[in-house]
């Protein structure tokens, strides 16, 4: 009886080519994503009166290599150190030698977002001293805005049918046909919905609260980062491991790296609560 309610998922990656060029679904949502954050975020730094054209402009273009560039490192480091340790070039000019001697691009097909995370982190680091806005401030903003950007990414995972969930029977389960013919846990919606729903609590709480939890206390960024990276420990027991090596480990790569990530969140969180109990006890 279940198995009618199965959701059939057979995606084509790309929506259409242009000679060698190919247009897929994975690029154009995570794009989508990535300048509807930077929308948002440009309403906030008004608002914070920080706003500039400049800082707006060296805030994208140090988002974007923050992001990629962590989040490639973190792949090749955690979870394919053994072949990119011997193949290092490929780490930052993805081309290989196929069967006929001939070198073609592969793309960079591994993106970690605990590497993304920590690029991130970086390249604000850098960008705050570059545009003079407090380093407190700009990771505050970026960290409401960070689970929406996760949500749009877990979506263009789903359309690629990659980071696929664990089998079930469960009414809901998707059949990733591109990968076999068994039911399993659309991993993806999961933690899309779980980040956007972390969105909406970070982003109700800097609008409605933010007279308590202010920009530059670092609230909103232990609260993301806990938020998220708790949920991520908790939804990787119904993924599938990446790597044949995580199949030997009580918890895998994703559920290791979060660790350290949800217990600075913690600290954060709880460190402002108690300073702003304390003001109320003035």
């Amino acid at each position: 009886m279940n198995s009618l309610l199965y959701i059939n998922w057979d995606i084509d990656p790309v929506i259409f080519s242009i000679g060698q060029v190919k247009i897929q679904y994975y690029g154009l949502i995570f794009v989508t994503g990535l300048v509807l954050c930077y929308y948002i975020i440009g309403h906030i730094y008004k608002k914070e009166k920080i706003y500039t054209p400049d800082a707006m402009e060296k805030l994208f273009i140090y988002a974007v290599i923050g992001i990629f560039g962590g989040a490639r490192l973190g792949h090749c480091l955690f979870y394919d150190f053994e072949y990119f340790s011997s193949h290092i070039i490929e780490i930052f000019i993805p081309f290989r030698e196929n069967a006929k001697g001939v070198y073609e691009f592969i793309g960079y097909k591994g993106l970690a977002s605990h590497g993304g995370a920590i690029g991130l982190f970086i390249s604000m680091l850098l960008y705050s001293r570059k545009v003079h806005i407090p380093f407190s401030k700009i990771i505050d903003i970026i960290a409401i805005l960070a689970p929406l950007g996760g949500a749009f990414i877990r979506i263009s995972n789903l359309m690629n049918s990659e980071i696929i969930g664990r089998p079930t029977n469960l009414p809901w389960a998707f059949i990733f046909r591109q990968v076999d013919d068994l039911p399993r846990h659309p991993s993806q919606l999961y933690e899309s919905i779980s980040y956007f729903l972390i969105f909406l609590v970070a982003y109700f709480l800097y609008k409605y609260k933010g007279h308590l939890f202010k920009i530059g206390s670092y609230f909103y960024f232990g609260l993301s980062i806990f938020a998220i990276f708790l949920m991520r420990f908790i939804l990787e027991f119904t993924k599938e491991n990446q790597k044949s090596f995580e199949d030997s480990l009580s918890f895998n790569m994703g559920q290791l790296l979060s660790v350290p990530f949800i217990l600075i969140g913690i600290i954060l969180v709880i460190k402002n609560i108690v300073n702003v109990r304390k003001k109320g006890n003035r």
